[in-house]
């Protein structure tokens, strides 16, 4: 039985191309995703590790609990003697400290680089880091940049660059050198600048170091230095090992990779779902062909098992073949990947790393699911009587049969507890739970095709193929085809239904968010431009205060600092009330900006946010905002629960749902006052939902000024640009008006939903790619089943020709039953992807406006007709090519 199993693979090599090509694919991907995910991860520890291991024992900056419970953690540093007491250690031969602060760095057009300012260094000659090109700064004229902020801004070594010093005044500075900072997440995501010690001070105020690094001397070992270190700098500090500090940095990168991975990994998964209703479809058709075969077998002595045997081997050395391919194929797709991908993942040079998990998870997937794909298929064989398999013809029999009762019952049961799933989703609130369930609901649904597929075939061909019968004889001949063998028919385009539905699915999904995106922002935000600072330079212990031990300050950087609810916003520098708690506030836009621009003829309005944060009942965090010259209702909107935002006046307050603690319309808020000012007792004139524009309480600005009498700057002015006025000159007034301020940021709302659009668009042409792996898959199965139906049909395409069918009406028959293949499948798939993307989106995303991208859905039904006309290209030729009599005399 084996030599015979062998012997039928070598002489029907050619039926399982599409199978292989199919097993490939899945295989391939699976295993790319993970030398990928595993070279990515290595590139990330080389690099942390290569600049951690350069020293041996490290010291970093430790954390002290505020004095409030509301405010964030301070950072003590690391001081000059603690510097001189690791140096004296007998353990050591040499120490250096890497003081940082933030600096403003200045772009090729004058503006603040960035919504953060870049990290702002100094290290000594004993450090982690060096220069990667040219040399580090040696003086107060010169600078080193980390290499990704100079690729950014595009300055090289020589270049003249300009950085804000903490008076806000320009330096120059000339740039010296680039340094490779690797994957560090506070330097590759913000930036950094490298001054020398004496001019970072000067230029940042910063005193003390955020790390010392430390060499080990002769005879002593890196952990014998850590443990001497540790003693020497106190309790109050961290100290690891190079190698551990590099460990524990590679882990934080490598999280992001396992992501990455896992998310890969899911469509592999699909992928491969895909490839195994292929390979089932293969090989069902393939044995129900071989009938007479296996029969004559039982017929000279084969038994059952070993029928059976035969068939799990054919399906064995198949899958071993197509993993071994796919795992080749897919080494040189990761490979390309991180050479690719890597260096904008931030990842750099690196040898390519193929481990054995890798390798062996392709090869067992491949493998099993091509043999459990042939399971059902290989029983069925076993059950036919050897006799009467020989009396019938070699056609595929036993793919023929009816849709029975049974299964119309299940197939409604299957739709039925699908619609029930998506019903449950609608009242499982906005979050994760909902998308889940649809998932589910999608999973059942595909059972139902299933199941209900060769019912769903005769009705749809029946529909379509009235208007087809009538354009001439091929058609009428491929729609004839097409619903004669509904079950086979059915089998080869559900798993072009699955990738359509997961395509069109995430293209609703995608549309939709856009949408609803869109709309929020002309609702609730609907104005030109948006004018913010960037964000200051955090506070701390490490700030020069005028001499004092930054040990010794407990205050003064809690007082720039981010309570724990999320505030951060205000208008001055941080106050205390005179009740004790302190109020955390940035620093606003500077006086002056707002009358600038207000006085431009080219605007119509220019609208003042100012906001504080404030403790009410029960220890919460209030945000307090109003806004100056804007008016609530017409230029800021927000939905309401109940009441009316245009109510807003002296003497009222209007409040989101989620900090109004059970209030009503009517009801009295006390708004407590700060810095001496009197509580003020306020009337609910709206309350708005949650996640929109107007958050916390909104009150008017003659109650704002009056409670918090402190706060005078803006923490954000929103322009409404005059309807006269040109956009060139809109622009021009705006960025006139800020000139001399160049850390303000300026965003339009043009370039806010640019972005938005950009980042969807990405996104979804990205999963797009990866679903589009899953289409191909399908194709290749519709691509095989015609194969096989034309292998099975030769004499019938021999005596059609003999009748007087032309080579190219026999070719056009074939694409007419590929597409109609291709459009009922494709037709499904778009129809369920539209209903369980809306609902996946709806139960994620509150509000949402439902969008049907429609041009991206017709550009899938064009690609399904081009897809059945390629997938036929191949049986059509080698049916149009088969000779008359040779296949009718070989039966």
């Amino acid at each position: 039985m084996l030599r015979t199993t062998l012997a039928g693979l070598r002489l029907h090599k050619s039926r399982y191309v599409t199978t292989v090509l199919a097993i490939m694919l899945g295989v391939m991907f699976t295993t790319g995703t993970m030398v990928f995910a595993d070279t990515l991860k290595a590139g990330y520890e080389k690099t942390v590790m290569g600049a951690a291991t350069s020293v041996d024992a490290v010291a970093v900056e430790g954390e002290r609990e505020p004095e409030d419970p509301g405010d964030p953690w301070e950072t003590v540093p690391l001081t000059d003697e603690h510097l001189e007491q690791v140096r004296a250690l007998p353990q050591v031969s040499a120490a250096d400290g890497m003081a940082r602060g933030e600096a403003v760095l200045l772009d090729g057009d004058g503006r603040a680089f960035g919504f953060f300012p870049p990290k702002a260094l100094s290290f000594g000659e004993h450090s982690r880091f060096s220069a990667a090109e040219g040399s580090l700064p040696a003086d107060g004229g010169e600078i080193a940049l980390a290499t990704s902020t100079a690729e950014q801004l595009g300055f090289a070594v020589g270049d003249r660059v300009t950085v804000l010093d903490r008076d806000q005044e320009k330096r120059e500075f000339t740039l010296t050198g680039l340094v490779d900072f690797g994957a560090e997440p506070i330097y590759s995501q913000a930036g950094a600048i490298v001054f020398d010690p004496a001019t970072l001070r000067e230029m940042t105020g910063v005193r003390g170091y955020a790390e010392i690094d430390a060499l080990a001397a002769q005879g002593y070992t890196d952990e014998q230095v850590a443990d001497a270190v540790s003693e020497a700098v106190g309790s109050g500090f961290e100290v690891r090992t190079g190698e551990r500090f590099g460990l524990d940095m590679a882990e934080g990168s490598g999280a992001d990779t396992e992501m990455l991975r896992v998310v890969l990994l899911l469509f592999a998964f699909i992928a491969m779902f895909v490839a195994g209703i292929v390979i089932y479809n293969t090989f069902a058709i393939l044995i129900a062909q071989r009938q007479r075969e296996l029969a004559l077998l039982r017929c000279v002595g084969a038994k059952r098992s070993q029928v059976f045997r035969s068939m799990l081997a054919e399906s064995l050395v198949v899958g071993v073949v197509s993993s071994v391919l796919g795992v080749l194929a897919g080494i040189g797709i990761g490979m390309a990947g991180a050479a690719l991908g890597g260096p904008a993942l931030g990842m750099g040079a690196s040898d390519l790393a193929v481990t054995p998990a890798a390798v062996a998870t392709g090869l067992v997937l491949g493998t099993v699911v091509t043999v459990f794909s042939a399971l059902v298929p290989a029983t069925r064989a076993t059950r036919v009587s050897p006799l009467a398999a020989l009396r019938t013809s070699a056609t595929a029999a036993g793919l023929e049969k009816g849709t029975g009762w049974v299964r119309v019952v299940l197939g409604l049961l299957a739709f039925a507890v699908s619609a029930a799933l998506v019903a449950v989703s609608r009242f499982s609130g906005t979050g994760t739970t909902g998308p889940v369930i649809v998932t589910g609901a999608a999973l059942v649904a595909f059972l139902g095709v299933v199941v209900l597929g060769p019912l769903l075939v005769r009705g749809i061909v029946g529909a379509v193929g009235l208007p087809l019968r009538r354009v001439g004889v091929p058609s009428m001949l491929a729609v004839d085809n097409s619903v004669r063998s509904p079950r086979r028919a059915a089998t080869a385009m559900i798993a072009l239904t699955v990738g359509a539905t997961l395509i069109t699915g995430y293209s609703v999904v995608s549309a939709s968010t856009e949408t609803t995106l869109t709309r929020t922002l002309e609702e609730q935000f609907p104005v030109d431009y948006q004018i913010s600072t960037q964000y200051g330079p955090e506070g701390g212990a490490q700030e020069d205060t005028d001499g004092q031990d930054p040990a010794e300050e407990a205050g003064d950087g809690a007082a720039e600092g981010v309570p724990a609810e999320g505030a951060g916003d205000g208008g001055t520098e941080g106050a205390a009330d005179e009740d004790g708690p302190t109020v955390p506030l940035d620093q606003g836009i500077p006086a002056g900006v707002f009358d600038v621009l207000s006085a431009q003829e080219a605007l119509e309005r220019v609208i003042a946010d100012r906001s504080v944060y404030v403790e009410v009942d029960g220890g919460q965090s209030l945000p307090v905002t109003t806004y100056v010259n804007g008016r609530l209702g017409v230029d800021l909107t927000a939905d309401t629960v109940e009441g009316d935002l245009t109510d807003l006046g002296p003497g009222k307050v209007v409040l989101s749902e989620g900090y109004a603690d059970g209030a009503r319309v009517g009801d009295t808020f006390t708004l407590p006052g700060l810095w001496g000012a009197a509580d003020r007792d306020l009337e609910v004139v709206a309350v708005t939902e949650d996640a929109q524009r107007l958050s916390g309480a909104t009150v008017d600005p003659h109650d704002f000024n009056a409670a918090f009498p402190r706060v005078s700057e803006d923490r954000s002015l929103y322009v409404i640009a005059d309807p006269d006025a040109e956009q060139a000159q809109v622009r021009e007034s705006v960025y006139d008006s800020i000139e001399d301020h160049p850390t303000l940021q300026v965003m339009s709302t043009a370039e806010m939903k640019e972005q938005f659009s950009g980042i969807l668009d990405i996104a979804f042409y990205t999963v797009a790619a990866m679903l589009g792996l899953a289409i191909v898959i399908a194709v290749f199965g519709i691509s095989n089943t015609m194969a096989l139906s034309v292998l099975e049909r030769t004499r019938e395409s021999a005596l059609l020709r003999a009748l007087g069918l032309t080579r190219a009406q026999l070719r056009r028959m074939l694409s007419v039953e590929a597409v109609l293949l291709c459009l009922i499948g494709a037709g499904i798939g778009i129809l369920f992807g539209v209903l369980f993307g809306w609902a996946a989106a709806d139960s994620a995303l509150p509000g949402l406006v439902f969008a049907v991208p429609v041009g991206q859905i017709s550009v899938f039904i064009a690609l399904s007709v081009l897809a059945g006309l390629v997938a036929a290209v191949l049986p059509a030729r080698r049916a149009a090519g088969t000779s008359i009599t040779g296949a009718l005399a070989s039966e």
